[in-house]
């Protein structure tokens, strides 16, 4: 699917859960770095999740949803394999942060956020 102004740019949404964990707010960080870098435009994970058509139609019509989940619960996970949706979930906890635990740090979301804009940017040449 190509953006509203013809190019062929890549339609990329990014959704992140806020759970209440340290993890939760990592993800939400990340999701908020990652956003304002431009990588992906954001959007609400719990919109998809309430069934408000326009998110979820934004989803099924993206090229790549990316879902920044804070632990492996997997909550935006559930959501988009509830309603079918294709995505790539990165987890917090894969990052050596622990659910609980870990204090999260400028440092700790600046380098998941580089991780993670890495491995999008491999995934798409």
């Amino acid at each position: 699917m190509s953006c509203c102004c013809g190019s062929d740019k890549k339609v990329k949404l990014i959704y992140s859960c806020s759970g209440a964990a340290n993890t939760g707010y990592l993800a939400d960080q990340v999701f908020r770095q990652l956003k304002n870098e431009g990588i992906a435009s954001g959007t609400c994970l719990a919109a998809v999740g309430a069934d408000l058509s326009g998110f979820t139609i934004s989803a099924k019509e993206a090229d790549e949803n990316i879902i920044i989940d804070g632990c492996p619960v997997g909550c935006g996970k559930k959501i988009f394999d509830n309603k079918g949706l294709n995505y790539t979930e990165y987890v917090m906890t894969d990052f050596n942060v622990q659910k609980g635990k870990t204090e999260i740090t400028q440092e700790i979301i600046d380098r998941v956020s580089s991780e993670i804009k890495e491995r999008i940017e491999d995934c798409n040449g």
